[in-house]
């Protein structure tokens, strides 16, 4: 999937704002220039469904107008993040018609019997008023985004049963111990060569089963519960999400909160987008364009992986706001050719000039027009960390030793245990010519090849404009190719061999 503004690719090089922030422009108003000082592209920003339809069936379009019209003036451009059923497993921002209504607007129940601040994804009535606003919204979108700032939707936010791996109403163990629906067998059968493999392991140990109820075709335990609870929180999205292209058909998304090494079902959100359910919200959820992790969990790479398969495109709408963010973005869009990457709370910054991504995104947003013109197997994009101080990369016809900046020792910081990320961004523009971006990494070759010259510099709306040439110390006499940490930058060098 790539996005494209104006005729033109289009990455977005983001920021996701606080929870409730978006929820008052005035609140909002001095964080915006913050947002220039950090070169992003892109707000993410919540529509709140209980201020858009405080009551039933008359809506309140102010705030989303208010922030179009902003984005507007300050040349951005917006993703929408929907808070209506969901916000973090929890129905916080369904409105309070909707949430005094307990009789007509259904409620989750824990294995416990206990009925939860969540609502139930097996109530039509739930669904069809969380429906019939988020139709409202893209109708209106639709008509008012004269600019077309908004690029696109994410459905809910962060889907996924707490206390127990899946609901335990009355509603919910009438449809658990029914039949596997049809669409899922005949979705499982068609893609069987091509599950996820640990959804097909699970499959597989049941025997492949096509016919019974989930326990037959799945087995027994927490896994088929969450494999349940995936099939009916998909359906629910979904359908939302396919009403809402209807009205205004623009890109749409689910995102996911991460889970954690031995945790189980329940205890981390169950059944949202995971990488273990990705088939099931896929069969259940086709309106949906992209499932996209959330990251608040270390295992950056190990994630990420799990997120580029079955023709996923990456991208990241919310990372905790951390100095390493800068180094990731080098590497997601560089390796994953992600569609975008998005930290979290992107204002509550009180140094918007010396945060990484800021920085990163300077660099990022010039080689955008480049990268339009470049194959992605011409664009490759390496992570360094204390773990992984060196990788070795065939990369255009030339093997290069890429190095945490580090591992040189010329830092006094290297002799700390932990290290902060480098991250680079290779692009080969011909044979031996490549663009070097990012921060923190020294590159090297072997010794039949040389540097020819190699040049820092900009680039301008696609054209590179040349500045000091390195062929000095700053190559270390032509040994390697380096920027330091702490510095950001683009070189652009020509190879030989001799």
């Amino acid at each position: 999937m790539q996005l494209e503004v104006n005729g033109q690719p289009f990455l977005i090089l983001g920021g996701e704002l606080g929870n409730s922030n978006a929820s008052e422009m005035a609140y909002m108003q001095p964080y915006w220039a913050k947002f220039d000082t950090m070169h992003l592209n892109t707000v993410l920003a919540p529509v709140y469904w209980e201020l858009l339809e405080p009551e039933e069936g008359r809506y309140d379009f102010a705030l989303v107008d208010s922030l179009l019209q902003t984005a507007n003036r300050k040349h951005l451009k917006l993703v929408l993040l929907w808070f209506g059923t969901w916000k973090n497993s929890m129905s916080c921002y369904a409105p309070g018609w909707v949430k005094k209504d307990t009789r007509r607007f259904a409620r989750a129940v824990n294995d416990k019997g206990a009925t939860m601040e969540i609502l139930s994804a097996f109530s039509p009535a739930n669904r069809d008023a969380d429906r019939k606003a988020f139709v409202a919204l893209m109708e209106h979108l639709r008509q008012y985004d004269s600019q077309r700032s908004v690029l696109m939707i994410q459905v809910e936010n962060e889907i996924g049963m707490l206390e127990a791996a899946r609901e335990k109403s009355p509603a919910a163990d009438k449809a658990f111990e029914g039949e596997v629906p049809a669409a899922l067998i005949k979705y499982l059968t068609s893609n069987k060569d091509v599950l996820m493999p640990e959804f097909r392991e699970r499959w597989a140990a049941a025997g492949f089963r096509t016919v019974g109820n989930w326990e037959t075709v799945f087995g027994k335990g927490l896994d088929t519960d969450e494999i349940f609870q995936a099939w009916h929180y998909a359906k629910y999205a979904g359908d939302i999400a396919a009403a809402g292209k209807k009205a205004y058909p623009l890109p749409m998304f689910v995102n996911a909160a991460l889970n954690h090494r031995n945790v189980l079902p329940g205890q981390y959100p169950s059944a949202g987008p995971l990488p273990q359910v990705m088939d099931i919200w896929k069969a259940a959820a086709p309106a949906i364009d992209l499932l996209s992790p959330d990251f608040y969990n270390p295992r950056f790479r190990y994630y990420s992986d799990l997120y580029i398969r079955g023709n996923n495109t990456l991208f990241i709408p919310e990372i905790w706001m951390h100095p390493d963010n800068g180094a990731k973005a080098f590497y997601a869009f560089g390796h994953y050719h992600a569609l975008g990457f998005s930290p979290f709370s992107i204002e509550s910054t009180n140094s918007a000039g010396s945060e990484s991504i800021g920085k990163s995104y300077a660099v990022l947003e010039q080689l955008v027009p480049v990268l339009a013109a470049i194959p992605n197997d011409r664009v490759e994009g390496i992570l360094l960390d204390t773990a992984t101080k060196k990788q070795s990369v065939h990369f255009g016809g030339n093997t290069m030793q890429v190095n945490h900046d580090y591992t040189l020792n010329w830092s006094r910081e290297a002799s700390l245990p932990n290290w902060p990320e480098g991250g680079v961004m290779i692009v080969q523009l011909d044979k031996d010519e490549y663009i070097f971006a990012g921060t923190g990494f020294v590159i090297t070759f072997p010794p039949s090849v040389g540097i020819l010259q190699a040049d820092e510099g900009k680039f301008v709306n696609g054209q590179w404009k040349p500045g000091r040439r390195l062929n000095g110390d700053q190559t270390h006499q032509g040994r390697h190719i380096r920027i330091p940490v702490g510095k950001w930058g683009i070189q652009r060098v020509k190879l030989y061999s001799y």
